[in-house]
């Protein structure tokens, strides 16, 4: 059996948001403008965003809410109907509760009845490892309808009410850089076992995690000082946890570097494997992180005399934001929606992950089905 792509969809909260209104919604800490804003969005390249907080720190929409409305944003562009997904996976960086599951939250919240579930978890591969339990799932010719969502509200842990309850010797660079960089978004994929329009085949998907080579890049739930082996968990009260900067999502801006080169790394493999060959990509959807990173994938990639032209390469990034997870499916979509393509063609999906070091990769076949 076949996995085909026959719709896409995404949900993005509010009105875009560009870079002079951001303090104005997660706020000043202790009323003070960030002196790092600045040099990190030059960094990044993102002129707008989305959040799914308002100016007061009120979550207007949940993340399972905004999961939901990519999901059925998706099938509405589709020749199915929610009553023919036998199949849910979703993928988030976290919840709105600890428990239960995402996945049980998004269907609960689509109202989708004896569907088979699946829940994946992690950062921005979240949704890659979700996509592939799906295309596993029909492959295996156990259905033959699948919804696969990804969905990030990362707003919430930057309103600045939760940089003051830090002591001040924990709010560094690293616990600041995300601030600037994540946003709010959902994106959804249809995945059916026959072609359907002008859709795009998977052809395999293939990830490589590092996690035992290097140390944690991107964390919520530790504490500042690594040193300390403790968990957000193992503190007498959250109060202290909260404290000692373990609620923070922090990131270890001197291990960044790693993800690129880990990146070219699985592409190197992928080729050495037969799997790809660079002449071959008529499209790239790379979802780097920052523009910073784009400039070093493609002088790696030139380097390694592998180099992919850059007028096949498409990001939104600069205008939807760093959705974490969700930010490939929302790129697919876009794509899909804006770009010219033709049957035949290949389009390469790259999605590195700098939690510990865990790269993605998708080939895509563009089909002409009924």
């Amino acid at each position: 059996m076949n996995a085909f792509i026959t719709s896409t969809g995404h949900y993005l909260p509010g009105e875009p948001i560009d870079n002079t209104q951001i303090e104005s919604v997660l706020g000043k800490v202790y009323g003070k403008p960030s002196r790092l804003k600045n040099r990190i969005l030059k960094s990044n390249g993102i002129k707008t965003r989305h959040y799914a907080i308002d100016t007061e720190h009120k979550t207007y929409i949940s993340n399972s809410e905004m999961a939901a409305s990519a999901g059925q944003n998706c099938i509405a562009a589709s020749s199915v109907s929610q009553q023919q997904v036998s199949l849910l996976s979703c993928a988030t960086s976290q919840g709105d509760f600890v428990l239960p599951g995402f996945g049980s939250m998004v269907q609960a919240e689509m109202g989708l009845s004896d569907i088979e579930l699946n829940t994946s978890h992690g950062i921005c591969s979240s949704s890659m490892m979700a996509l592939k339990a799906a295309y596993t799932s029909l492959k295996a010719n156990e259905h033959d309808t699948a919804l696969v969502i990804a969905s990030e509200l990362a707003s919430r842990l930057f309103k600045a009410s939760r940089y003051e309850q830090v002591n001040s010797e924990q709010l560094d660079f690293n616990a600041e850089f995300l601030r600037w960089m994540l946003s709010d978004g959902a994106g959804a994929m249809l995945l059916q076992s026959e072609p359907k329009g002008l859709c795009f085949q998977i052809e395999w998907i293939k990830g490589f995690s590092h996690a035992d080579a290097f140390p944690t890049c991107m964390t919520v739930g530790q504490p500042a000082d690594k040193t300390i082996k403790l968990s957000w968990q193992d503190y007498a009260t959250y109060a202290e946890a909260e404290a000692a900067g373990a609620l923070l999502i922090r990131q270890d801006v001197r291990l960044l570097d790693n993800v690129v080169k880990m990146g070219v790394d699985g592409f190197l493999r992928l080729i050495e494997q037969g799997l790809v060959a660079a002449e071959e990509i008529d499209h790239v959807l790379c979802h780097y992180s920052s523009h910073y990173f784009k400039t070093r994938i493609f002088d790696m990639l030139e380097k390694a005399g592998v180099a992919i032209p850059e007028n096949k390469w498409y990001t939104n990034l600069y205008t939807r934001g760093n959705t974490g997870c969700a930010s490939i499916f929302i790129m697919l979509d876009e794509f899909r929606r804006t770009r010219t393509y033709s049957a035949g063609e290949h389009i390469l999906c790259m999605v590195p992950e700098s939690g510990r070091f865990n790269n993605v990769f998708m080939k895509l076949k563009v089909i002409e089905g009924e």
